[in-house]
């Protein structure tokens, strides 16, 4: 079975949302061995949506569409297929019902708009969407079958689970069987980890393994997605390469999932070494501890930050040297350094870090350029910090320290001598 998806709306044409919706999409289809083959991105517009229906029904196995079945003048899907299949609007009464009653619950004025949201094509089957008012629709076309769906992500997904999922899977099931997993990295580049560090995969990949090289902030994620008729020979297909990849990864190895992030690894680290930290955050402006207590559970193992962004906040806070910062200033290794040691001594952590650097635009010297960044560290056992240049960009300078901090704490709690991305200890 092959899939177009159509996802619909002038906001993701013009960047104003992003659209997450294709992809949960894509993915959810193959691992239900259905082959996504095309998505297009349209505006709302009447005139190219029945074209463009047009052509995937005919085309495919399976169209779904997401987006413009709101309330707004803007949302014209039903039009659009109610006009291509020469059809008519029918109110659909459990739908109505059901908005009314949701309405009524909330307090909430029910107008001409919402009870419009209750009419649908009377040539469909009506997809019941018990987490909003649009209702989803299923059109049988013979050789093509088109879902219509909301562009709500969880209204989406939950039509997805229930109504669609259970109507493709069946035609589906002698299809190849693709399974993905995730091998997570970080402190090396992608070019370095691919030509480096991991290497050739030719003799590994054929038309049942895939590898594929996946950025991301907090380090780089590599997926190998197997295929197979037979769920045995998929797994132990997927084994086989994980092992391999992770073998030739070593100290850059963090671990596996797709959803698993540096921090995440972290903090199981630091749990199963019953290890406490706290940071002291100067350019980063409490990112790190920001991504560090994004974790469910990070109380188990986090102190404490202090965000010290002025002078006096590093002096009378962290215990940083008046005569450091007259000398040095505050972008240097000893404020660093001082720092780090301060924010452990202070909220009585096992391991504090420190972030203190010119993140930009603006601030820069010929001694000291915009991106320049020193990451402390201190623990019994430990005391530096390490020098790293990045770029005229301020974002992206804040989480690349914050992914360095992160990453520099766990090549610690695991005794590896290398930094990320080589950058050199410098201790007091």
């Amino acid at each position: 079975m092959q899939c177009q998806i159509i996802s619909i709306g002038d906001e993701l044409l013009i960047g104003d949302t992003l659209n997450t919706n294709a992809g949960w999409i894509g993915q959810t289809l193959t691992e239900a061995g259905v082959e996504v083959t095309y998505i297009h991105t349209i505006g709302d517009d009447l005139t190219v949506m029945k074209k463009v229906l047009r052509q995937t029904l005919s085309s495919s196995d399976l169209v779904i569409t997401t987006g413009g079945l709101g309330p707004t003048h803007d949302d014209i899907t039903k039009q659009a297929v109610t006009e291509l299949f020469d059809c008519k609007l029918v109110v659909h009464q459990p739908t109505l019902d059901f908005i009314k009653k949701r309405f009524k619950k909330r307090g909430i004025p029910f107008s001409k708009s919402n009870f419009h949201q209750a009419e649908v094509p009377d040539c469909c089957e009506v997809l019941f969407n018990t987490q909003g008012t649009a209702p989803g629709m299923w059109f049988d076309r013979g050789n093509c079958k088109l879902a219509v769906l909301p562009g709500i992500p969880n209204e989406m997904e939950f039509l997805m689970k229930k109504e669609v999922l259970p109507r493709v899977k069946k035609p589906a099931e002698k299809a190849k069987i693709h399974r993905s997993r995730y091998i997570i990295t970080a402190g090396v580049g992608e070019s370095t980890l691919s030509d480096e560090i991991i290497g050739d995969l030719s003799n590994l990949l054929n038309e049942n393994i895939k590898v594929a090289w996946l950025p991301d902030v907090q380090g780089e994620k590599i997926r190998i997605t197997a295929s197979g008729f037979f769920q045995q020979e998929v797994d132990e297909r997927l084994e086989k390469a994980a092992d391999f990849i992770k073998k030739r990864a070593g100290d850059v190895f963090v671990g596996e999932g797709k959803e698993l992030t540096l921090a995440e690894a972290l903090g199981n680290l630091l749990t199963k070494k019953n290890c406490s930290i706290a940071t002291a955050e100067s350019c980063t402006g409490g990112l790190v501890s920001s991504m560090i207590t994004d974790i469910p559970g990070s109380s188990r193992y986090m102190k404490g930050g202090i965000v010290a962004y002025s002078n006096e906040v590093k002096i009378n806070q962290l215990g940083v040297k008046p005569q450091t910062l007259e000398n040095f200033g505050a972008v240097s290794k000893l404020t660093a350094l001082e720092m780090a040691k301060g924010v452990t001594q202070k909220l009585g952590a096992d391991i504090g870090i420190s972030a203190t650097g010119i993140a930009g635009p603006g601030g820069g010297s010929k001694e000291k350029p915009v991106g320049l960044v020193w990451i402390g560290f201190y623990s019994k056992e430990q005391h530096f910090a390490l020098k790293a240049q990045f770029s005229s960009r301020r974002s992206i300078n804040k989480a690349r320290t914050a992914v360095v901090a992160m990453e520099m704490v766990r090549r610690c709690l695991l005794q590896i001598n290398e930094m990320p991305y080589s950058l050199k200890k410098h201790t007091a």
